[in-house]
């Protein structure tokens, strides 16, 4: 197994594989059309982040997103981990734990001081994933508020 970063010939395989996610997620549901813009957008910026890929004989079966952003609170880059997947036919081999392990080096090499990750409050074979790699749960609760072209612009400047 190769882990390296995505390329934009990877997108087709990155789509497949997020089709996987956002069907056993609660909150997302696949969108192809979506998640090649995402991942396009990604893959193009380097500052915005990057996509960790996994590949066993050339064919991808594994990713893993770092999106990065700066904390006020530590003063200093920060990533959010985002879009872990493993094909279901290659978990439980390591390829999880090697992308995981790669994404958190790759992150510190990008001067992060943290990673933040959300997993779905039921998953909790995730949760002990992560817990069993580092991670700790958080006192915060994340909230969401989802903006649609159909949202009032406001009036006046802010």
């Amino acid at each position: 197994m190769q882990i390296s970063v995505a390329q934009q010939a990877d997108i087709p395989e990155l789509c497949r594989l997020l089709s996987i996610l956002f069907t056993q997620e609660e909150d997302f549901r696949p969108d192809e059309a979506a998640q090649r813009r995402g991942l396009k957008l990604i893959i193009d910026d380097p500052q915005t982040g990057h996509i960790l890929v996994a590949r066993r004989e050339g064919a991808v079966i594994g990713m893993v997103n770092l999106l990065y952003t700066i904390s006020t609170a530590l003063g200093d880059r920060v990533a959010f981990l985002e879009d872990m997947v493993v094909q279901p036919d290659a978990r439980s081999g390591g390829t999880g734990s090697a992308l995981l392990t790669q994404a958190i080096s790759f992150a510190r090499l990008q001067g992060c001081k943290r990673i933040t990750l959300l997993t779905d409050l039921s998953n909790e074979a995730a949760q002990r994933f992560y817990q069993r790699h580092g991670f700790t749960l958080s006192a915060m609760t994340p909230l969401r508020l989802l903006l649609t072209d159909a949202d009032p612009v406001p009036t006046h400047p802010v």
